[in-house]
């Protein structure tokens, strides 16, 4: 592994403002924008929640996500939240993993039965305005998206999670 920070755009872009998070992991990794400090992985998993799964296992000091996430007041409010726990997962799915569904709980939660554990872990995420079928954010999730940017700077900035915290550790 050559990064030390994973920053995870999840969602699914056809689906509205649930493609926030890929239009977050390209607005930070466009050439007009200042590099992100180093070891940095940037990454736009979309709906591929196995392959997130598996880059966990190359172990991280930190992962960030970012996520459409409803229920977090008015579209396009950002939120910051620092993940503590996952619940555990029910068991493994009788028809295998889906390598083509993103549930960030259910990827999080599973990372143990594939040998992996919980680096700390950070949800930037913002209040979607439309999840209907189509491809473009509203226009709050779009004037959110430099506001996420800045946040996800904040977060590298400052590491919180190089205090010693160790998630997912017995």
């Amino acid at each position: 592994m050559s990064a030390d920070v994973l920053v995870a755009g999840v969602g699914n872009i056809f689906l509205g403002d649930d493609g926030f998070g890929p239009e977050v992991v390209r607005h930070l990794g466009a050439p007009e924008q200042p590099p992100l400090p180093e070891p940095v992985r940037l990454v736009d998993y979309g709906i591929r929640g196995l392959h997130l799964s598996y880059d966990l296992l190359e172990g991280y000091s930190a992962l960030i996500i970012v996520d459409a996430m409803p229920g977090l007041g008015r579209p396009g409010e950002i939120r910051v939240m620092a993940v503590d726990d996952v619940p555990d997962s029910d068991g493994p799915n009788p028809h295998g993993p889906d390598p083509h569904s993103m549930d960030p709980v259910a990827v999080l939660s599973g990372l143990p039965s594939l040998g992996g554990s919980l680096p700390p872990t950070y949800v930037v995420g913002a209040q979607p305005a439309n999840l209907e079928e189509g491809i473009g954010l509203s226009d709050p999730l779009r004037a959110a998206v430099p506001v996420a940017g800045a946040a996800i700077r904040e977060l590298l900035a400052t590491r919180p999670w190089a205090g010693g915290h160790e998630q997912g550790a017995d």
